[in-house]
């Protein structure tokens, strides 16, 4: 709609003429257990007091909803038909002090945008929640929809007797009628107020700590989901961690926690991990476990509501002023997450998986062609919902370790201090977080800044090493690289690593590979010499960036690649290991080595990992390498071996640990063969068995799925699986199982349903998508690719943004790695040069990972057949 797109100048300028005092928001929930059109809207009521620093001027609030009843301004009532166009609420001849009261019908959502309505299949009940970030808040109440107009907030809801009622600030007094009235917030932004309502399972309790000045603090404690779940659900552990996660952020902060309550709301359908409703934290549900489930999946919930915690201080107490400064609170909050996750928590290998998934999230996102620096340029809106991303959360995040290398930890945490104590319940920009850490560390950062944080793209770091005749080390010295497109060489603060074997057992004389010496030095320019590791022997093994200190591509020399082909498996350090695999991978991904020998690697070595997370890691790398990066003629044969291999590692798994369970979701990703689809059906009918392995409901899903992509399991046997699991998680399973089976007509309808018809809940359209693209089914797929082109502007067009994006993404036909799925996105992106930037940009970044993956194949035909 006209000007639903907010752009940065007209946030600027309304942001000039306006503060705004206060926000009453009255909603009735009653209709969300209606049936029928009447379940479609409720009501929602809002008054504004806000101020005008040029009376008589003009400015308008943001308002997405079906109907306005009525609207009155300082008295004045104004004709909805006049002042709203659908998006936009027109306000004229304002005073030097307003008051704004718009009643309104806003539409429940079933996109995961504004007030999500969900019905439960397996009881019937209704479940609400709000999610609004970006600017979805207009979908619920009038608001001026932008982060630097913050205020005060009142919410009063009213919803069916007996629910579950939540909101930012604490219940105020006892609920009479369904009607529940909420404690006044301090002054937050728009985007991060919430409602949660529904017949939630509640769960309580309370943390308390007494300060040195022996002041007390006490916040009482919520955790929620859907009753369906409650026999499911482990909130002592997310009371653990939540208690340790505070104390940690009490510890290092020096601001007691600003918001009373601390309730997190477990919710269904979300398009998120979580969000940081200052009091009211919602969470996608999936982090309430159904099976059984690997450590790492405990440790991403901790390191998740650390992420959301953090954020209490960065982001909700201090807000950036507009979205060019989202990594002032994302990169923060992802970088104080896993610092507490690690020195807090049970979870202390958590830099290794920093190290192993963030950061290559942000690898590829910073070699994309929409790569932009850490503090970005964005336009609109539309720019800031792409701008959530690999940059703004794990490249800042990577910076800021860095930045800790660089300036010192303590004067890091003081520079926190100081920016929450001058700027609570503010909005900041760029200029005054590096005022702080200036005053604090004693450096100028504006070079650093200007390096790190104002440009884009990633340095490759390779050592050069020179021996004598002795087999000394006489000089080493670290490369540094950049892309043509982002040429800009950056400082590292760097760990340099060698590594030898060494025995590590007194008896049988097992060796492994271990560190004997290490130096730090700051890499500047394109050559920098560390001589603190001259006279050294000849290693086996140079790792630059060893502990992960900086970001960047890591590089071998020839001997050290020698080595890690030989012997990566020997490595002792977890994190050692982990960034070795990392830099294998991505020169797999830069078609600098073939696939099939990444593939190989991870056949001989991972059975060997010991990190639970790296090696789920390896997995999901192993599957992309082999359904992209591996040429067309030699992918069968290495589809088998992938599959002999995994189901090799999950014979030999220890029963009942978490590496069996995870060699069999990877057996069952790659399983293709006649005996292993069989061994998969024999696992589910119970007419086969691996010691040790539970195949609970949610295994018994993973193992359905590939049997249908094949061919092997019908709808009948797909709805015989949702008799024994009819529930929410059930319903999603029995879906992407369905659109993943091999016929003309089920790709047909599963399209329909997605690009042709918006019935379907965001749920259900990524677990369609999901199930629709499935890479060994390319032929059946290939006359969907130029569909594929004609709808997407119209998809785009018609769409929230949210499905937008899911459908393309999730349907750009990358499963036809060849160029002439390459020359259709060129042909598209040339005739559709005034299409919508966002969209143009999610079609370039998914072209260029085409164009990656038709190198990575050329790379890997190069290297011929194997014997």
């Amino acid at each position: 709609m006209p000007g639903e797109n907010l752009s940065r100048d007209e946030a600027r300028t309304r942001g000039r003429l306006l503060s705004v005092e206060a926000y009453d928001v009255a909603l009735d929930l009653r209709s969300a257990v209606a049936q029928g059109v009447e379940a479609d809207t409720f009501r929602s009521r809002t008054t504004i007091r806000f101020r005008c620093a040029e009376p008589g001027a003009a400015t308008f609030a943001d308002l997405l909803a079906p109907a306005v009843t009525s609207v009155t301004l300082n008295g004045r009532e104004l004709d909805p038909a006049e002042v709203f166009d659908g998006t936009r609420i027109a306000l004229a001849d304002l005073a030097a002090e307003n008051t704004l009261v718009v009643d309104a019908r806003c539409a429940y959502s079933r996109t995961g945008e504004g007030l999500h309505r969900f019905v439960d299949p397996e009881d019937g009940e209704v479940y609400l929640y709000t999610q609004y970030e970006p600017a979805d808040s207009r979908r619920v109440f009038a608001t001026f929809e932008q982060p630097d107009l913050k205020a005060p907030f009142t919410f009063e809801v009213t919803a069916p007797e007996g629910w579950a009622v939540l909101s930012n600030g604490a219940r105020d007094g006892a609920a009479e009628g369904g009607r529940h009235r909420f404690a006044t917030t301090r002054p937050i932004s728009t985007y991060i107020t919430a409602v949660v309502a529904g017949p939630y399972h509640v769960v309580t309790d309370t943390y308390r700590r007494t300060f040195e000045d022996g002041t007390e603090l006490e916040i009482p404690l919520g955790a929620l989901c859907r009753k369906g779940l409650a026999k499911h659900f482990d909130a002592d552990d997310v009371f653990a961690v939540t208690k340790q996660g505070l104390d940690f952020f009490h510890d290092h902060f020096d601001f007691p926690y600003p918001f009373g309550k601390y309730d997190q709301a477990f919710v269904p359908e979300y398009n998120l991990g979580a969000m940081e409703n200052p009091g009211c934290v919602t969470f996608r549900e999936e982090f309430i476990f159904r099976g059984k489930v690997t450590e790492a999946a405990y440790e991403r919930r901790a390191n998740v509501i650390l992420h959301e915690m953090a954020h209490m201080w960065f982001g909700d107490l201090v807000t950036m002023q507009w979205w060019d400064d989202l990594w002032l609170k994302e990169s923060y909050a992802d970088f104080m997450g896993s610092f507490a996750l690690v020195e807090a928590t049970r979870f202390t290998g958590g830099w290794i998986t920093f190290a192993n998934r963030r950061k290559s999230w942000a690898y590829r996102a910073d070699q994309l062609p929409s790569t932009h620096p850490v503090t970005a340029d964005i336009r609109d809106l539309e720019d800031a919902k792409l701008n959530f991303d690999g940059i703004t959360y794990a490249k800042g995040a990577a910076v800021l370790k860095q930045l800790v290398a660089y300036v010192g930890q303590e004067a890091f945490l003081e520079g926190a201090r100081r920016y929450f104590k001058r700027h609570a319940y503010g909005n900041t920009r760029l200029a005054d977080l590096l005022a702080v850490l200036e005053e604090t560390s004693g450096r100028d950062l504006a070079q650093w800044s200007r390096s790190w944080l104002e440009t884009a793209g990633v340095n490759s770091l390779t050592p050069q090493v020179v021996y004598d005749a002795q087999d000394r080390i006489t000089e080493l010295s670290v490369l540094q690289e950049a892309a043509d497109s982002h040429p800009e060489l950056r400082p590292h603060r760097v760990a340099v690593g060698l590594y030898r074997r060494q025995t590590v057992f007194s008896e049988g004389g097992d060796s492994a590979l271990v560190r004997y010496a290490r130096a730090e030095v700051d890499v500047s320019g394109p050559r920098t010499a560390v001589p603190e590791l001259a006279g050294q022997e000849r290693p086996e093994l140079i790792l630059v960036n060893d502990e992960d200190l900086t970001y960047c591509k890591v590089r071998f020399d020839e001997g050290s690649l020698a080595a890690l082909r030989a012997r990566l498996g020997d490595l002792a350090d977890p994190m050692a290991r982990a960034l070795c695999w990392a830099a294998l991978w991505g020169l797999t991904r830069d078609g600098l080595m073939p696939a099939r020998d990444y593939l190989d690697l991870v056949r001989r070595f991972a059975g060997r990992e010991t990190d639970i997370g790296v090696l789920q890691s390896l997995h999901d790398q192993a599957q992309a390498a082999l359904e992209h990066y591996t040429a067309p003629e030699h992918r069968e044969r290495a589809a088998r071996e992938l599959a002999e291999g995994a189901l090799h590692e999950l014979r030999l798994a220890e029963p009942g640990s978490g590496h069996q369970l995870t060699w069999a979701r990877h057996f069952a990703a790659v399983a293709a063969a006649p005996a292993d689809l069989q061994l998969l059906r024999g696992l589910l009918d119970g007419t086969a068995k691996i010691d040790g392995l539970d195949v609970d409901q949610e295994l018994r899903w993973t193992l359905l799925g590939p049997l249908a992509a094949h061919g092997l399991a019908d709808e009948a046997a797909i709805g015989a699986e949702l008799a024994r699991d009819d529930t929410a998680s059930g319903r999603r399973h029995q879906v992407r199982c369905l659109a993943a089976r091999p016929s003309a007509e089920v790709k047909e309808q599963a399209w329909q349903q997605v690009v042709e018809s918006d019935t379907l809940s965001n749920a259900l359209v990524e677990a369609t998508i999901a199930g629709f693209a499935q890479p060994e089914q390319r032929e059946l797929l290939a006359p969907c690719a130029p569909r594929y082109f004609e709808a997407i502007e119209r998809v785009w067009r018609e769409r929230s943004i949210e499905i937008g994006m899911a459908v393309v993404r999730g349907l750009f036909p990358d499963w036809l790695v060849e160029q002439s799925t390459l020359d259709a996105a060129d042909r598209w992106l040339a005739e559709h040069a005034q299409a919508a930037p966002a969209l143009r940009r999610l079609v370039l970044e998914k072209r260029d990972d085409l164009a990656r993956a038709l190198r990575a194949q050329a790379c890997d035909a190069a290297a011929g057949a194997r014997p």
